[in-house]
């Protein structure tokens, strides 16, 4: 195990015998498990998780270092746009080839991927072969801490070990069968879940991250941060969306912009840090609507900006993932 992500520059490296033990690791976070030598020590569930997830193709994280940008609406609906058949045929192929989706909700607090669904009522069932997640559509698996609750309303009012444990189990027990994605939404920040996440999908292949930003420069802020940690980390960033981009009226379908990007927003962002900008998402009414109502924005609108925006974005993906696989043949 290398040294932890969050350990403070003066960090000995858990492989030292004086890990945990100098005066530069007091008020360190990770100074008990370093001291007690257990941080020498590989979690056997990476194995176990490396092998529930072969039959997975491929494995995409969407983050965000700013809650609020509508990180999990994009999920939601880059899950379902790879689940529709627009993306069950490869181009000038007019053969029938359904992609099989599934959509993991790491939000451990603050799950709302059932919601936007439609699943709110929906239980989780124990097989033998493991957790047996719900589905959206046929080809659309979902798993969230949502199902476990007894109500929408309770609180998870838990540290960080216990959320580890958490989603340990969603990707080790949870029995996804052949996927061609999985899209993992976490929640904003660069804390518990998002390292137990790459932890534990680290020897099972990470394709990429994409994040999620608004186009003001108190959300890129953040967001800076999120890329820093994906270097680190070294997860590959697929790229950037820009979401709530600008105003489209429904009706005049005058465009105006209701966050001022004061600084470039995230094209001049991505233009700096050498990363593709995915696309811009405008602003639609109808997005929160048909949330709330767990309906697909995609279908309600088909013909919107919005939804000709997050199509596009996602054949964009799923072209980077698929030319990822081309290159490790």
């Amino acid at each position: 195990m290398d040294v932890p992500t969050d350990a403070p520059e003066h960090c000995p490296g858990t492989q030292s015998e004086e890990a945990g033990k100098t005066s530069g690791c007091a008020g360190c976070p990770n100074q008990q498990i370093c001291s007690s030598g257990k941080a020498k020590e590989v979690d056997p569930a990476v194995d176990q998780i490396r092998i529930r997830m072969l039959p997975v193709k491929h494995k995409i994280l969407v983050l965000s270092g700013k809650g609020g940008v509508g990180k999990s609406t994009f999920s939601t609906c880059l899950a379902r746009a790879l689940a529709s058949d627009n993306f069950g045929r490869e181009d000038g192929d007019n053969q029938f080839n359904q992609k099989q989706v599934a959509l993991l909700d790491v939000d451990i607090c603050g799950p709302s991927v059932p919601t936007m669904l439609g699943l709110q009522n929906e239980q989780v069932h124990q097989s033998g072969s493991g957790w047996s997640p719900v589905y959206a559509e046929d080809n659309l698996a979902v798993m969230s801490i949502g199902f476990l609750l007894g109500s929408a309303d309770d609180a998870v009012i838990w540290r960080g070990p216990k959320k580890n444990t958490m989603i340990k189990n969603f990707l080790r027990d949870v029995d996804w069968g052949e996927l061609d994605y999985l899209v993992v939404d976490t929640p904003p920040g660069t804390s518990d879940e998002h390292l137990s996440v790459v932890t534990y999908l680290n020897k099972a292949g990470i394709d990429g991250a994409v994040i999620v930003t608004t186009p003001q420069e108190i959300s890129l802020q953040d967001v800076r941060k999120e890329i820093d940690f994906c270097h680190k980390v070294k997860v590959p960033i697929l790229g950037v969306v820009e979401n709530m981009s600008a105003f489209v009226c429904p009706r005049c379908k005058t465009q105006s912009v209701i966050f001022p990007p004061s600084t470039g927003g995230a094209e001049k962002m991505c233009q700096d840090l050498g990363l593709t900008l995915l696309g811009k998402v405008p602003l639609d009414p109808l997005i929160g609507k048909s949330c709330d109502e767990g309906k697909s924005f995609l279908e309600e609108a088909p013909n919107s900006k919005a939804t000709l925006a997050l199509m596009e974005i996602a054949k964009r993906i799923k072209g980077m993932c698929e030319n990822r696989s081309k290159l490790e043949r």
